[in-house]
């Protein structure tokens, strides 16, 4: 029989509403943006074209938004808490709020809002206020995450 063990992420009964995590921080370079373009195709001279975008708004390239979430989306896994146990990404409310320039080291910063038990599912509903800062802790993105996190097995409960 294969025994499955838990890494370090918590149950569904372990997260607590107010509980609050934050990554490491992660520096985004040229070549970041560089692969995310060739990745999705989006090739917006906002973040591919150093001459277009110093006539912008921003006065230089930027990172594509969706490659800020994307790196959300791993900073979020660098903190443990989801190891072993989140079962799916159901939801994301997100807001972009500044640039991240070449050089932002951003990190990411996640608190428990609110639970809804599953039971059907084998776990439950976590909702996360989600904050993406960079390293003057500004936010650059925000929102909310809702995911699907796996209930304690039956035989670690007793």
């Amino acid at each position: 029989m294969l025994e499955i063990k838990q890494s370090r992420g918590r149950y569904f009964e372990e997260m607590t509403v107010g509980d609050t995590v934050e990554s490491p921080g992660r520096t985004i370079t040229e070549t970041d943006i560089v692969l995310f373009a060739g990745l999705t195709g989006d090739y917006n001279p906002l973040h591919t074209d150093a001459e277009y975008a110093k006539k912008t708004v921003f006065g230089e390239r930027i990172a594509h938004g969706l490659l800020g979430l994307s790196v959300a989306s791993g900073l979020v896994w660098r903190t443990g808490l989801l190891e072993g146990t989140a079962e799916a990404l159901t939801g994301i409310d997100w807001k972009f709020r500044a640039p991240i320039r070449i050089g932002d080291t951003i990190r990411f910063r996640a608190q428990i809002r609110k639970k809804k038990e599953m039971p059907r599912l084998n776990g439950g509903l976590v909702i996360f206020s989600t904050t993406l800062l960079n390293q003057r802790d500004e936010t650059v993105q925000k929102g909310s995450w809702t995911l699907l996190i796996r209930s304690r097995p039956m035989e670690e409960e007793e």
